[in-house]
């Protein structure tokens, strides 16, 4: 059973940065198609980003050009780079296989943007 555990959440000012990691136990990432997702209070978990285990991207419209999904497979973690952080980029974070396994949803890591 793979063990998904996300980090690297904080409070950031708006246009502030933040790198958030997912490290995986219990199983290889880098054959799978992975993808950061957000949870904001009242609204239902949505994909943020993915990636292939080729490295091809797609992102949310609402981040496009702001954050990047990147992988190290070596590392067997997946990450989240953001950028130019919005007020309404505030949720928590998770990551999952892409399309999601109901079983390997994390805690998740809290994103607070706000001055």
């Amino acid at each position: 059973q793979v063990q998904l555990v996300e980090s690297g959440g904080g409070l950031v000012q708006p246009g502030g940065s933040l790198r958030l990691s997912c490290a995986a136990s219990g199983g290889i990432l880098s054959i799978y198609r992975m993808g950061w997702y957000h949870q904001a209070p009242g609204a239902q978990r949505e994909l943020v980003a993915a990636i292939t285990s080729g490295g091809s991207t797609n992102y949310a419209d609402s981040v496009k050009g702001r954050f990047t999904i990147s992988r190290v497979n070596a590392k067997n973690t997946v990450y989240l780079q953001m950028n130019s952080l919005k007020p309404e980029d505030t949720a928590v974070y998770y990551c999952n296989f892409a399309p999601p396994s109901p079983s390997n949803w994390g805690q998740g890591t809290q994103v607070t943007v706000s001055s």
